[in-house]
């Protein structure tokens, strides 16, 4: 037998994907004789980029749960899927037009929706090629996009059967506004940085005396807002003022003192300018009140006529003169610096604006007619009722947190990208809006024709949070493989997209989306440092695969980790799973040199022989139980540490004697044959490449192990 001297990847793999493909073995359809099925759903990449070491790590997870369920004989689907990613991916292609001297505002939405999606298309399938190459064993031929049209007409039924049942509304509110990219986003997509700040003391002055409330506040341009001052009913030394009157500093409006526990006794000077259109607290003691709204602030990320002499300025412009102007009315107190946690956009990190729009929600909190629970009651109840098992479990406190204190959905964005909303307007402004996947002929109520489509698009985690409802449904796979058997993905989209799938599906179907959920973490560099590119900290995992092979790169992802736990990546991780791949191939060469004229017929075995299998067999199967488990990392390590050290090293160098022993070869080869072939056969969900090379080689096999069975 002639074998290269070292394992090459690069004459391997594709060959190989390519045999795998044509076997058809990644649909379930053309699976024999199996026995249950298994099924997940790939999280849907973001269609606008390259594949990062995060979605290899996703791919790498879940085609060692398929490929093991697929040889453990069940009828196994594995759906991969692309997402356009709405408001991630419109950022990603303003940059583009950015550098090419355009913007979308001078293009209709039509033109930037046709370049996007060329753009989304594209890249789709340059992201299929990339997971391929990985070596996903999915189902191609049910591959989706979250914009393929039967995906859409779907998700508008949801949308439909929501809004009848009463759960989606439109209704001005406070949401968090991104002055950069103009659109709202939601309490997820805000994060928070520490930053240095002032506090300006400032005097509310008794319109009935020279009485006056020291207010600090972090925003003076907002004073030109302020519709009250309130201060706690129950705090000694101020509950006095309310019911009186005081001017605001600026304009001198009258306004008055309010009672209410928004104003915290002891926090800052005890009182609160209260300006509801530009603050989440704000807007809530303004409803408790009925002080109504005064937005100062506009969508365009500038002061309004409201503000008087402030008009035509940003807002951090309107702070420095707003500070003169109370500094000459005597109004001004003092200055204090402070460190204070500041909300912005997650992509731009532009301070985010509070701000009062018209949008559509989602009510979380309503019953559901026929269930008697509200979309946050099922998301509780389900996790707790173990309906749906969450791996690590710790995070089941993490999730209950957030679902505790879940806020309804605001699913409006003012992007062009996206899924538009469903809804019509009449050119009659009295009409009632219509809810309608297309263009109505006519406004029923008036007969008029002069309709006009919501401009808002949803909120992408609103189509991709029905995902596994839309892909099985439209890929007639709904009844055999719905519920799946795990959703695998990112410790970081529990909220995002995992309770939402939940909802959705608890909602639509009364069926769960999935029986377990199994998280990882974040891939991170050397130095534990959050990947970026503006770091120049990234790895690209196709180029990894192309220097050292798509086995070493998976090996390296799953080896010495924990699941659940953020972990970081290195080149000695690629230089140790270089190493065992190389060590199988040695090793695996070693023992097919030497069972040439072995004849497969069992021999008497001694003792040793048979410690030496039976070692090997338990060691299977305790694998096989931590892989069942979801135990990947702990398997992997357990299988490394067995072949290198006691396979490799303990083994072949016993049997090298017995080999040269005439009596003892028959025992030596069969033994050595059948611990091979056993450990080829569970090494292959983690390194399929160079196991499906080895056991081509083997003699007395007919298939490829990919058709195998344990």
């Amino acid at each position: 037998m002639e074998l290269k001297k070292a394992y090459d990847h690069k004459e391997v793999e594709n060959k190989i994907y390519t045999l795998w493909e044509e076997l058809g073995v990644f649909n379930p359809d053309n699976l024999k004789n199996t026995k249950g099925t298994f099924s997940i759903i790939m999280p849907p990449t973001n269609a606008n980029g390259k594949l990062h070491l995060g979605h290899a790590l996703t791919m790498t997870l879940e085609d060692i749960l398929i490929r093991y369920n697929r040889m453990q004989g069940k009828k196994t689907l594995w759906l991969p899927g692309a997402d356009h990613a709405g408001f991630e991916t419109q950022v990603v292609y303003e940059k583009k037009l950015s550098k090419e001297g355009r913007t979308r505002f001078k293009m209709t939405r039509e033109e930037f929706r046709k370049e996007v999606l060329d753009f989304t298309l594209k890249n789709k399938e340059d992201i299929f090629s990339q997971i391929k190459k990985l070596g996903a064993s999915c189902d191609w031929s049910r591959s989706k996009f979250t914009l393929d049209d039967d995906i859409v007409d779907l998700v508008y039924d949801t949308f439909q059967k929501m809004y009848d049942d009463g759960l989606i509304y439109k209704d001005k509110r406070i949401v968090n506004y991104c002055p950069k990219h103009r659109t709202t986003l939601s309490d997820l997509e805000v994060k928070y940085l520490e930053k240095e700040s002032s506090f300006y003391y400032i005097k509310y002055i008794d319109t009935s005396s020279d009485n006056y409330l020291t207010v600090a506040t972090t925003r003076p341009e907002t004073i030109p807002g302020d519709l009250a001052v309130a201060v706690n009913p129950e705090d000694p030394n101020l509950k006095d003022w309310i019911g009186k009157k005081v001017y605001e500093p600026f304009s001198k409006r009258e306004i008055p003192v309010v009672g209410d526990e928004a104003a915290i006794i002891g926090f800052g000077t005890g009182a609160l300018k209260i300006t509801p259109s530009h603050d989440p607290t704000d807007f809530q003691v303004g409803k408790r009140h009925n002080l109504g709204q005064r937005q100062v602030i506009s969508t365009d990320n500038k002061m309004n006529d409201l503000a008087n002499e402030l008009e035509g300025l940003k807002p951090i412009e309107a702070r420095e003169k707003i500070i003169q102007i109370l500094k000459d009315n005597n109004t001004f107190i003092k200055e204090e610096k402070i460190k204070n946690q500041i909300s912005v956009c997650y992509k731009c990190e532009t301070p985010i604006e509070p701000l009062v729009m018209n949008q559509w929600f989602i009510d979380v909190h309503k019953k559901i007619k026929n269930i008697n629970l509200s979309l946050q009651e099922i998301a509780l109840k389900t996790i707790k009722e173990k309906e749906i098992e969450i791996f690590p479990n710790r995070y089941e406190k993490v999730y209950f947190h957030w679902i505790e204190n879940l806020q309804d959905w605001n699913i409006s964005r003012q992007i062009y990208w996206g899924i538009p909303i469903p809804i019509w307007y009449c050119e009659n402004d009295k009409c009632p809006f219509i809810v309608s996947k297309t263009k109505p002929e006519a406004c029923p109520h008036c007969g008029s024709k002069n309709l006009t489509q919501e401009t808002d698009v949803f909120d992408t985690w609103f189509s991709s949070g029905q995902w596994p409802y839309t892909t099985l449904k439209t890929t007639n796979a709904f009844e055999e493989f719905y519920p799946t058997s795990i959703m695998e993905t990112g410790n970081d989209i529990l909220f995002f997209w995992v309770a939402r799938m939940i909802m959705f599906s608890k909602y639509l179907t009364n069926k769960v989306p999935f029986e377990k959920v199994l998280l990882h973490g974040l891939v991170r560099d050397k130095d534990g440092q959050k990947m970026s590119k503006s770091k120049g900290n990234t790895q690209d995992p196709i180029e990894i695969v192309e220097t050292y092979g798509a086995d070493v790169l998976r090996f390296s992802l799953i080896m010495g980790t924990t699941i659940g736990e953020d972990m970081s990546f290195s080149q000695d991780r690629l230089k140790g799973a270089r190493n065992f791949i190389n060590k199988v191939y040695n090793a695996s060469k070693f023992v097919l040199y030497n069972i040439e004229d072995f004849n497969f017929e069992k021999p008497e075995l001694n003792e040793k022989y048979t410690i030496y299998i039976e070692e090997a067999k338990q060691l299977i199967q305790h694998e096989k139980e931590n892989l069942d488990n979801l135990n990947i990392p702990i398997a992997l390590e357990n299988i490394y540490k067995y072949f290198w050290f006691t396979f490799a090293d303990k083994i072949i160098e016993d049997l090298k004697e017995d080999l040269k022993d005439e009596k003892l070869k028959p025992q030596a080869q069969y033994t050595l044959y059948t611990i091979l072939k056993d450990l080829i056969f569970i090494l292959h969900p983690f390194i399929p490449y160079v196991t499906e090379y080895i056991y081509e080689l083997l003699p007395n096999t007919k298939e490829m192990l990919i058709k195998e069975r344990f």
